[in-house]
């Protein structure tokens, strides 16, 4: 089974510079967390809406 994903935070007030300049930003680290957490949420929705699905035998 894969880990489950804690849903990540934002940076704080002063973690970006806010010049621009930083390759990665704090910003763009945090935007690709979330991205992967929202992704796995909707893969365990739908794994939890595929199991409560009625079977047809």
């Amino acid at each position: 089974m894969t880990e489950l994903l804690e849903k990540p935070f934002p940076p704080a007030d002063d973690d970006c510079c806010g010049g621009g300049a930083c390759n990665p930003c704090v910003w763009d680290h945090y935007y690709a967390e979330r991205k992967k957490w929202r992704l796995q949420q909707a893969e365990l929705k739908a794994a939890a809406e595929q199991d409560k699905a009625p079977t047809q035998d």
